[in-house]
């Protein structure tokens, strides 16, 4: 095992930052050759990464010394253009000032041509961490669930839709679990599988709808899951480019059609796993008790919300079940090592902000000692408008459980979103109009 392999399982904070001690100490070596590049990133509010390409010998010395990125990044819109900001987003929109990178060398992975990329934390100027950088949201409720002597393992399974240039699926119809069908996806998935290999795989398949497919990481700790599904998104457009076609990561690519951000996710103890109901049963039941406040984490954009009112297999009515993918929680595993499948979430969810917020609602869970309801029971909805999902973030239980400042952050990126999609004239609102001549 090399430090930049990526173990599978639960890992501690503190094991993990020991892993990162000893990959820093090989990744120091590599960047010393002349020509070696290094691409920092650091995950934002949208689901995709801020980067900065360093190059060979600077870069070595970013392992120590950090680096600078602009504090907008964890409060702008998907056109990265600033949020608009009464006052609250002061410290990253007031002056537009520097941020410090910290390199996260655990998560090195080699892009080739020489190049390697990292995931990175962000600090504030006097040196505490960024509160709304989604990796220190993630890592401050993963610290917070360890105090009750549980550590989670993650896996994360992303869908995806593979377009040609005229924006056509590359498959004419649904081919779940095909093998025939699938010929033009082909030459793209071979040089995705070699691509995505050193991130560690565990299975691939095409999926329900066209053009549709998903590639599945082992579990790891909650970290590391978050940022490969990341970095996995990032190779496989790259990926697509080269094969002159898009991948498309729509919550709802059509409608009645979804792509999901289905999160695995067991608990260990220091005496082994923490199984169903023990542990489990307690994490689940505050989950579902929080779900619906946590809404606009799971659906973060208005065609998020066309999947939850339209897929499927929307996973907008709040019941749990044994091995049961119509549940909007599915419990997978045997009884000696449970895992709860929660499918809120779309595609266009940002991975590090849904396990934080399932870290923060389960943990509640496990504080009150909750029990939850029995299979099949209905316990409510998630907000089935982003209106009503608003509302939810306004009556303040996210910022009870993640944060004010995250809470403020949220509520900015969702009053956005409302405000571009009402500035905006689509196809759906030409067509509508023309009916009524």
């Amino acid at each position: 095992m090399t430090p930049f392999d990526r173990p599978v399982g639960a890992r501690s904070l503190t094991v993990r930052a020991e892993a990162g001690s000893a990959a820093a100490a090989v990744l120091r070596h590599v960047l010393a050759e002349e020509g070696t590049r290094l691409v920092l990133l650091v995950p934002d509010p949208h689901a995709r990464f801020a980067a900065v390409e360093l190059e060979a010998p600077f870069a070595a010395s970013v392992l120590d010394d950090g680096y600078g990125v602009c504090s907008y990044v964890f409060a702008w819109t998907p056109e990265r253009e600033p949020l608009p900001d009464n006052g609250s987003l002061g410290a990253y929109l007031g002056g537009f000032g520097d941020l410090r990178l910290r390199v996260d060398a655990a998560t090195a992975v080699p892009l080739g041509d020489r190049t390697w990329a990292v995931v990175c934390d962000a600090e504030l100027p006097a040196g505490a961490p960024a509160g709304l950088a989604p990796r220190t949201v993630l890592r401050t409720q993963l610290a917070a669930l360890e105090e009750f002597g549980l550590v989670p393992s993650i896996g994360i399974e992303h869908e995806v839709v593979f377009r040609d240039g005229s924006g056509t699926p590359l498959t004419g119809h649904g081919v779940d679990y095909a093998v025939g069908g699938t010929e033009r996806l082909a030459p793209l998935l071979a040089d995705l599988r070699s691509a995505a290999s050193v991130l560690g795989v565990e299975s691939a398949r095409a999926e329900c709808h066209p053009g549709q497919y998903e590639v599945v990481l082992r579990h790891r700790d909650a970290l590391a899951a978050c940022d490969d599904a990341l970095l996995l998104q990032l190779l496989t457009r790259r990926v697509a480019t080269r094969h002159n076609t898009s991948a498309d990561y729509l919550a709802a690519p059509e409608t009645g059609q979804g792509n999901s951000c289905h999160v695995h996710l067991s608990l260990s103890t220091p005496d082994g796993p923490a199984g169903f109901p023990f542990g489990l049963g307690a994490f689940l039941a505050g989950v579902l008790r929080d779900a619906r406040a946590l809404t606009a984490v799971w659906a973060p954009t208005w065609n998020s919300y066309v999947r939850l009112r339209t897929a499927s297999f929307s996973p907008r009515v709040l019941r749990w079940g044994p091995d049961d993918r119509t549940a909007a929680v599915r419990l997978c595993g045997t009884s000696a090592s449970s895992r709860l499948e929660f499918r809120f979430a779309g595609a266009d969810a940002q991975p590090h902000l849904v396990v934080a917020a399932l870290v923060a609602a389960g943990c509640a869970g496990v504080a009150d000692g909750l029990t939850p309801p029995d299979p099949g029971t209905v316990v409510g909805e998630l907000a089935p408008t982003p209106w009503e999902a608003l509302a939810e973030l306004e009556k303040g239980r996210l910022g009870e459980l993640l944060g004010e400042d995250v809470s403020t952050q949220q509520l900015a990126l969702l009053r956005q979103e409302l405000h571009a999609a009402l500035d905006t004239v689509t196809d759906f609102q030409r067509r509508r109009g023309s009916l009524r001549s």
